[in-house]
């Protein structure tokens, strides 16, 4: 252990309130995540928009941000995390939106000159893909401002009952909708390695012979 990691935990502030910050900054990155991917899902299923291969992969960016958060909970919830486990969590969801938010980036380059109508439905007057890249973006600043001041914003104390149960049911909610989105996508590939640039049905369907 490190004199930072040993600084830290012996830190009389990891007590206040502010030391849950890093705890409920991952609660809201598993569960704001998921949400954001349910967005996906609604404008897939309810819209009947077929997602495009760099939505897909943008998605996979959000669930592994989401798994950076869902680490910090985890190890938080079993009563033991360490200045370390947070390192690693935020190194994860960095990862994932670094990457996520280049991705984003390039698809929203892709359709970015005038008079290109964009992929998909718009809201709130921005495509899908532009509103991913913001996110992105935001998250990163978010996990820099509350790493700033980790001596005071990362409690290595034991969390209250209703802390866990909360965390517990953000990370069951992200694994629901990612075993949902495993579901679309293999629905929309069918028995293909790749997605098609432009989807326009459920692959699998026609694959086993329902439709024609």
């Amino acid at each position: 252990m490190t004199a930072v990691d040993t600084a830290l935990e012996a830190s009389p502030r990891s007590a206040h309130w502010t030391g849950r910050l890093q705890y409920w900054l991952a609660v809201l990155f598993v569960g704001g995540w998921t949400l954001v991917i349910c967005g996906g899902l609604v404008v897939q299923y309810v819209q009947w928009e077929y997602p495009c291969p760099l939505c897909m992969i943008q998605r996979m960016f959000m669930a592994l941000a989401a798994v950076g958060g869902a680490y910090i909970v985890r190890k938080a919830t079993a009563g033991v995390i360490t200045p370390r486990d947070y390192q690693v969590g935020w190194g994860l969801a960095i990862l994932g939106c670094v990457v996520g938010g280049f991705t984003s980036w390039r698809h929203t380059m892709l359709h970015i000159l005038p008079g290109d109508p964009g992929y998909g439905g718009a809201v709130l007057g921005l495509h899908m893909y532009v509103w991913a890249w913001i996110l992105f973006v935001a998250a990163i600043a978010a996990i820099a401002l509350v790493m700033a001041f980790a001596p005071v914003t990362s409690s290595t104390q034991p969390l209250g009952l209703w802390a866990r149960r909360i965390g517990y049911a953000a990370v069951i909610f992200f694994a629901v909708i990612m075993l949902v989105n495993a579901v679309g996508v293999f629905a929309e590939a069918g028995f293909h390695w790749f997605l098609p640039d432009d989807p326009t049905r459920y692959q699998l369907f026609y694959d086993l012979g329902i439709l024609k």
